[in-house]
């Protein structure tokens, strides 16, 4: 069963109802540099012209403080690129901020990853 929230947007039987690519008008290239570990926040800035139900999910979502932009795909059930689209339409209007990760190592750095398996492992 749709949760409350999620309203005429999905169905059970369906899935949901109005295709990914329409939330961000068919744009399928973000205007700003976002990956899926940037961290968005809120500037406290409201956005100005309209913004869809899914931009201002985006932005509540973002208010608690930096969240990633795969913690906000997952959150809206929406594919990265579609979300990256709505991020950036956040940030051109200065209602969101973003920032790269810092990382000392590469992310895909094979001791990083060989780190991250092995804790893993020891939490399952």
């Amino acid at each position: 069963m749709a949760a409350p929230q999620d309203g005429p947007w999905l169905d059970d039987a369906a899935g949901r109802l109005v295709r990914p690519y329409t939330v961000s008008n068919g744009r399928t290239r973000p205007t700003a540099a976002l990956d899926l570990l940037s961290l968005v926040m809120s500037t406290g800035t409201s956005p100005v012209g309209h913004m869809g139900p899914e931009h201002t999910q985006a932005l509540g979502l973002c208010r608690g403080g930096p969240t990633s932009v795969a913690e906000i795909a997952a959150q809206l059930r929406l594919p990265a690129v579609v979300t990256k689209v709505l991020l950036s339409d956040l940030v051109d209007c200065g209602a969101l901020t973003a920032k790269a990760p810092g990382f000392r190592h590469h992310p895909t750095d094979r001791s990083l990853l060989e780190a991250v398996l092995d804790g893993l492992r020891r939490r399952l």
